[in-house]
């Protein structure tokens, strides 16, 4: 290994692991200075994943070298590639200047420290940046069991963007305890195979570095009525929030505005948890103008937000007030806006251009007037299925007789008919008239009949009762008593069948 360092405009050193020479020959001031690393073939050695973490001993400075020096020995010895890492004249003497103890640092302690750096896979551009901008990496005694904890705990699998992040920003001495912090998130339930991916969605920084084992004990033990670790794993970031400022704040809102309801709160973070990500002003203005344009109060509104967290991320003047300002020209009062919420919440933020618009129109051509009340409920009915579906189900009735008339009527006695899925209604049809030979136009009286399932409701009872009775009987009562009143049904009439 040989390394080339200006200790000063005017007189230059050429240093190897051997020899010391005054005057390097050939050596151009102006040009990069080069630092010649043989790459080892084998610095990331395969480990098995551990079942769990140990916070690894600081290495004492009689034996801080050897370990790597025995790691890297063998493969240094017999590699043929060599990486190069330029650092220019200029940004040499500044280094030197600003940091005194490099120029005390031994040769194969500098290339231990480098080799260490490089075995966690940095390339070599992005070594001489960190080591440009951060020189106590080549100095610090907290580095090696850092390195060390990545290596043979990690497996070295925390994505490098992350990891150069992490010494960028964060000074030496605050890694020191970054194996015993990721410990204590172990401990307190965070699986195993888990933990990578945990620490590759963090600010590590933010999150771990600038906090005590205290303060990330307090962030963990105010999460756990709210799903704790398991809040963590489904949204790690939560964990790059400040406790006091941003965390209770934000889950207090909720908790007022669902009068204390520890369970929903809960239940919204579980299922929406970068609810927390949204800060107490924003939550509050959404909160604010649902009580002021809907007329809704603050029960109704968690209601809203528990079976729709994500009402958050919608604007509210692009969004939210069209739409309900829509409903409220449909003849909506704030009684009817909440139950129309509460059954289809993503109307309000579905595309109106290509979602909201198209079914409109395709509702008012089959017969429901614009700005009606039967409108709002046939869109209400509508919101879950897309344009697509939606105009082939109108396809498919009006390809069996029907009119749009027919289809309008039997969508206000079912609204749910024209959400149903195309191909299961062709289905359900084909068997009524079919096997079950009945009129399609039973179905203007018994639109319902669409919304049972096939196999489990509609053949298997069909095909009791046919076997018991014949083909004639009235499919309304067929399909909708109870499972219990059925089975006695059928008891009696086999009961009668015999005696006959």
């Amino acid at each position: 290994m040989v390394l080339a360092i200006g200790l000063s405009a005017k007189r230059w050193c050429f240093c190897s692991s051997t020899a010391f020479y005054p005057y390097p020959p050939a050596l151009n001031p102006s040009s990069s200075v080069q630092l010649f690393l043989h790459s080892p073939s084998t610095f990331h050695p395969k480990l098995e994943i551990q079942a769990k973490f140990s916070v690894p001993k600081t290495a004492q400075p009689s034996n801080k070298d050897s370990i790597l020096r025995r790691r890297c020995s063998n493969s240094l010895a017999t590699t043929d590639a060599e990486t190069e890492i330029g650092i220019s004249f200029a940004e040499t003497q500044l280094l030197l200047l600003n940091n005194p103890d490099l120029t005390s640092l031994s040769t194969d302690s500098l290339r231990a420290r480098l080799l260490s750096l490089h075995s966690v896979g940095f390339d070599p551009l992005t070594l001489c940046k960190l080591v440009t901008k951060r020189p106590t990496l080549l100095t610090a005694n907290e580095i090696d069991p850092f390195l060390t904890f990545l290596r043979d705990k990690l497996q070295g699998q925390l994505l490098k963007q992350q990891l150069k992040r992490l010494l960028s920003a964060t000074e030496p001495r605050l890694l020191l305890t970054f194996p015993q912090k990721v410990q204590f998130l172990v401990d307190r339930g965070l699986p195993v195979d888990h933990v990578i991916h945990v620490l590759n969605k963090l600010n590590l920084p933010r999150a771990l570095c600038h906090r005590s084992v205290d303060e990330i004990h307090r962030t963990i033990a105010f999460l756990e009525p709210f799903g704790g670790i398991a809040l963590v794993l489904k949204c790690p970031p939560i964990l790059n929030h400040d406790l006091d400022t941003q965390l209770i704040p934000r889950v207090k809102v909720l908790m007022e505005l669902g009068d204390g309801d520890k369970d929903g709160v809960r239940k919204l973070l579980l299922r929406f948890p970068i609810f927390l990500n949204y800060s107490v002003k924003h939550v509050e203005g959404h909160v604010g103008f649902l009580s002021s344009f809907a007329k809704l109060d603050d029960r109704q509104i968690f209601r809203i937000i528990l079976g729709y967290p994500s009402i958050v991320t919608a604007s509210r003047e692009r969004k939210l007030r069209p739409r309900i300002q829509f409903l409220k020209e449909c003849g909506l009062d704030s009684g009817d806006i909440f139950k129309f919420l509460i059954k289809a919440p993503t109307f309000l933020s579905n595309s109106f251009d290509e979602n909201i618009a198209k079914k409109l129109v395709l509702l008012v051509k089959i017969g429901y007037r614009y700005r009606s009340k039967e409108l709002a409920m046939a869109i209400r009915s509508a919101t879950r299925t897309n344009c697509g579906n939606m105009q082939k189900v109108i396809g498919l009735f009006l390809n069996y007789g029907f009119s749009c008339e027919d289809i309008a009527a039997m969508s206000k006695k079912q609204p749910q008919i024209l959400q149903y899925n195309h191909a299961s209604l062709e289905k359900k049809m084909e068997y009524l008239i079919e096997e079950m030979g009945r009129d399609i136009e039973e179905l203007l009286l018994f639109p319902a009949f669409l919304g049972y399932k096939f196999d489990d409701r509609i053949k298997h009872r069909y095909e009791i009762k046919k076997s018991v009775r014949g083909g004639g009987m009235s499919i309304n009562k067929l399909l909708t008593v109870s499972d219990e009143r059925f089975a006695g049904k059928r008891k009696k009439a086999l009961a009668v069948a015999e005696f006959e």
